[in-house]
């Protein structure tokens, strides 16, 4: 087949960039071009990230391999688009010329077509952009602007695609999805829209929430989580910490009772559910004192699942400017000291999944055996299932499997002939 050009787009940071970058990448394929390799493109796009200085720095590396690759004459055009390129343009227009030019924001309300950059059994599905809090320490709302919801409607259009793709699993994402709604109706609508999306999904096996703003909205959809088969019984909720001093320096709208008394009703409405969490260590003029309280009630919570970041002061927002900014050994001790602490909660947490049966949606074949993930374990982001299976599974495939070997982060297991779901969870 002859294209107009062949044209490679990687894209970096979350998943949220990454349904930008399939919806660009279908646009363009629709027109004509041929989406490859960008070692084999003509023109390379890549979708930047800079949500904190890592993601700034692995920006920048790749946009620096991407000018080596275009001196070497192996492709001919570099374009940035994303969160990096929106928000310094200037300065990397300035300091690497090799750029030749720049895509502005997506918008929300992409086409219908996509290329698909995952795997292609499950897929992302962006409800609503930016966020409508404004924590001290997140750049967010200053690059991605006002909180925008997509319609319900196209919601709806889009998932009645990917259920004819008959993906196994959808996984709906957002800044903050419980804030879904609020711009459009007047009202945040995540229960009724979630409601309507599990209608138009059929052939979906698994649909995955991602990011809950601990309150409220959180507690109303607790019992559609819990009831409907499809939904995974996972709960993402970021916390950022415990203590109330910080919390307020960080201007989360919770507090330690709040966050206290909502892990209590998840776990009453839905025991066997598992509860991802990320926090922030490190924040200016965090305590020792504040510290050990996070470390003390994240041992004690026992969370599923864990992601720490070390506080990274951004530019243009209000903790840029706070008193008390902590070295950066410090933030680092605290966070291997958090990490070391999960590791340990994550381990003896798996070590109940022995002998139980669990459902497993397979994701690769790597030698002999095959990497799949629990309805209790995001794609990128969680642990696996090490899968060893008789007969030949696919990516896509669901394998009732039977747990033989826990590791700190996953889990090994047998797939066994079995018919219908059955999934065990000890907490």
């Amino acid at each position: 087949m002859m294209f107009k050009q062949k044209i490679g787009i990687l894209s970096l940071g979350c998943p949220r960039n990454l349904v930008d970058a399939e919806s660009l990448a279908g646009r363009l394929r629709d027109k004509g071009y041929g989406i490859v390799d960008i070692a084999k493109s003509d023109t390379a796009i890549l979708n930047t990230c800079c949500f904190i200085e890592s993601a700034k720095k692995e920006s920048i590396d790749a946009i620096l391999e991407l000018v080596d690759l275009k001196k070497q004459g192996k492709i001919k055009r570099i374009v940035l688009t994303g969160c990096l390129a929106q928000r310094y343009r200037e300065s990397l227009q300035k300091e690497i010329p090799e750029i030749d030019a720049f895509l502005g924001p997506p918008s929300l309300n992409h086409g219908a077509g996509r290329f698909p950059l995952t795997k292609k059994h499950f897929a992302y599905l962006k409800i609503c952009e930016s966020c409508v809090h404004n924590c001290s320490y997140c750049i967010i709302p200053k690059i991605k602007g006002k909180f925008s919801s997509l319609g319900l409607d196209s919601v709806l259009q889009k998932v009645s695609l990917f259920n004819r793709e008959k993906i196994s699993e959808l996984n709906i994402i957002g800044q903050d999805i419980t804030g879904y709604g609020l711009d459009l109706y007047g009202k945040k609508i995540l229960a009724k829209a979630l409601k309507k999306i599990l209608g138009k999904a059929k052939n979906i096996h698994w649909v995955r929430l991602l990011y809950l703003y601990p309150g409220k909205e959180v507690e109303g959809i607790l019992k559609i989580i819990r009831d409907e088969p499809k939904v995974c019984k996972y709960i993402d909720l970021p916390i950022q910490h415990i203590n109330g001093r910080i919390l307020k320096l960080m201007q989360r709208k919770t507090s330690k009772s709040d966050i206290l008394r909502l892990i209590d009703k998840i776990r009453k409405v839905i025991p066997e559910a598992a509860i991802r969490t990320s926090v922030i260590v490190g924040f200016p003029s965090e305590k020792d004192a504040e510290f050990e309280e996070l470390l003390t009630f994240l041992r004690q919570a026992q969370f599923d699942r864990l992601g720490a970041f070390i506080y990274s002061r951004e530019e243009g927002t209000k903790a840029f400017d706070f008193k008390g900014q902590l070295p950066e050994k410090t933030k680092q001790e605290r966070f291997d000291r958090v990490m070391l602490m999960q590791q340990q909660v994550s381990s003896a947490l798996n070590r109940k999944f022995l002998g139980k049966t669990i459902e497993v949606l397979i994701d690769e074949r790597q030698g002999k055996q095959y990497l799949g993930r629990s309805q209790y374990d995001a794609p990128e982001v969680d642990g696996q299932v090490y899968v060893n299976s008789k007969r030949a599974l696919k990516p896509g495939d669901f394998a009732q499997v039977q747990i033989t070997d826990t590791l700190e982060y996953d889990l090994v297991g047998t797939a066994v002939e079995k018919e219908g779901r059955h999934d065990e969870y000890c907490q």
